[in-house]
């Protein structure tokens, strides 16, 4: 499964793609089954240049019952910022931010890497 995810040109804040319009909850990303449906995903976002940068998929895996991503960075990405856990979207403490705080696993997400070798 995939997620897609930018940079608000706006305010920098981490956001994720939700059925043709940005979120700032990791929770209400749409998830992503097929290559099909998350390219033209990745295409949308990449004609809205005026309004996100850096957009690119992320992987993500169920674990009891909520979606968190597998690498360690996104994560981070998904809660931040993270200089304190009264800031950003950590703060709200809800279960999906719990599932992500307890997520262990870590791996670099291909879409990432991808990017990365531009």
């Amino acid at each position: 499964m995939k997620v897609l995810t930018a940079n608000s040109l706006a305010t920098g804040e981490v956001v994720f793609w939700s059925r043709g319009r940005w979120a700032k909850a990791f929770a209400d990303g749409e998830r992503f089954a097929d290559e099909a449906g998350a390219g033209t995903a990745l295409a949308a976002a990449e004609s809205q240049s005026t309004i996100v940068v850096a957009a690119y998929l992320i992987d993500v895996e169920e674990v009891d019952g909520h979606w968190v991503p597998v690498s360690y960075r996104e994560r981070i990405r998904a809660l931040g910022p993270s200089n304190t856990p009264q800031h950003g979207k950590q703060a709200d403490g809800d279960a999906d931010v719990a599932a992500l705080v307890a997520a262990t696993f870590a791996a670099r997400s291909t879409g990432r890497v991808k990017l990365i070798k531009r």
